[in-house]
């Protein structure tokens, strides 16, 4: 979940009920939870399934991929695949899976445990070692990059994937800093973007956006996410339904967008000859209701759910 890092109540899952209802979950089904975390949505779809039902999950953090062994040893319905979700088709491919699966869940971001702990890096609340990588076994640390990136690259990540507007401020003054004191720690970055900004935002702190952008691109998770849409409806058996979980506009754009382009059928000039089956020949979704938010009630509880986003598509 991309979740701001300043509420109580942080292992709460997101839209819980509303995701097993757009699942629309059948006991003997097949089920994807491909953001596994540490696993709240998945004992639920679990909890719904009878003994033929069956949840794979996938996850890249190893600490996830620790609970999940647990949970596996525990259920035998259950499997848990050390993986970015955006390998998903390859993975159900070799399990004879592709085109049986009744539902996928997809829980974007970072989790609240990985918030929660100062020495995973994504925190701009506490401090702690700049590293920021959902797997940590592979890749570039947040610090890593920040200190060997050049000034432009920066400021690009931080407006592309942050939406910070004095991206370029910030880049320079990091790059400037690095010189004689490398950027290691979180609260150490949260100091250079807090002089770099000339304006505050009252509503928001002043690291959020620099550290999304930072995230996001050392995760590579947009592009995750665009390769696990396409995986998600190759996977998904007729009929079968994803539901997507976002928490800022970045990720909910993608996930719109695909959406409204897979429902859509094959475009003609006005006034063709053509049969309604041609034009809906390339339809692959169909759209489920509306984009859902949580409640007042949920954001009282769970304030980290103030910006989630549910969106669900069916198969054709």
């Amino acid at each position: 979940m991309s979740l701001p890092a300043d509420a109580p109540n942080p292992h709460t899952s997101v839209l819980l009920n509303e995701c097993l209802e757009g699942l629309n979950i059948k006991p003997d089904g097949i089920y994807v939870d491909a953001t596994f975390g540490r696993g709240g949505h998945s004992k639920q779809i679990l909890s719904q399934l009878d003994l033929n039902g069956r949840l794979i999950a996938f996850d890249r953090d190893p600490q996830a991929i620790a609970v999940g062994e647990q949970l596996m040893s525990e259920d035998e319905r259950f499997t848990i695949i050390h993986s970015a979700f955006g390998d998903m088709d390859s993975v159900l491919d070799e399990m004879e899976l592709t085109g049986k699966i009744d539902g996928v869940l997809m829980d974007l971001g970072v989790s609240s445990p990985q918030l929660d702990q100062a020495e995973r890096g994504f925190s701009f609340n506490k401090d702690g070692p700049l590293d920021m990588r959902m797997d940590t076994s592979k890749g570039l640390s947040a610090a890593e990059w920040l200190n060997s990136a050049d000034e432009q690259d920066i400021a690009q990540v931080l407006k592309e994937f942050g939406e910070e507007k004095f991206g370029k401020r910030i880049a320079h003054h990091i790059v400037n800093t690095r010189v004689e004191n490398p950027v290691l720690r979180t609260l150490q970055l949260v100091t250079l973007i807090d002089e770099a900004l000339p304006v505050k935002d009252k509503f928001k702190h002043p690291a959020t956006r620099s550290f999304q952008g930072i995230r996001i691109y050392i995760n590579a998770e947009l592009e995750q996410l665009r390769v696990g849409l396409k995986a998600a409806t190759h996977v998904l058996a007729t009929s079968g339904r994803m539901a997507i979980i976002s928490f800022h506009s970045l990720e909910d754009r993608m996930v719109k967008r695909f959406m409204k382009e897979q429902s859509k059928g094959k475009v003609f000039p006005p006034g063709f000859p053509v049969t309604q089956e041609e034009i809906d020949k390339d339809r692959i979704l169909n759209l489920v209701g509306k984009a859902i938010k949580p409640t007042k009630d949920e954001i009282e509880v769970n304030t980290r759910s103030r910006s989630a986003v549910l969106r669900v598509a069916e198969k054709r």
